[in-house]
């Protein structure tokens, strides 16, 4: 890892804006993240942990990281919105 985690914390709690994210590294380098609804409650619209943090050693890698999160936070939303529309 290239980065601090201090910084690649601040990287991805930033892309989430103006959501509240969360992202939590153990000392084995795994992170926890945390997307929530809005600043004020604690309604998460997304949860992933067990992401390996040693293999972030880019940008291009962190970039994908947060476009995944942001497509997986997109098809929970929809599914919730559309609870009979099955996926592809």
């Amino acid at each position: 890892m290239f980065l601090s985690a201090l910084e690649l914390r601040n990287i991805i709690e930033s892309s989430f804006l103006p959501k509240r994210c969360q992202c939590t590294l153990s000392p084995d380098l795994s992170m926890t993240v945390k997307v929530y609804s809005d600043r004020q409650t604690d309604h998460l619209d997304l949860m992933v942990t067990g992401i390996n943090a040693k293999q972030l050693n880019g940008c291009r890698e962190i970039n994908d990281l947060i476009a995944g999160l942001r497509s997986d936070m997109e098809g929970s939303v929809n599914q919730t919105l559309h609870p009979d529309r099955k996926a592809l």
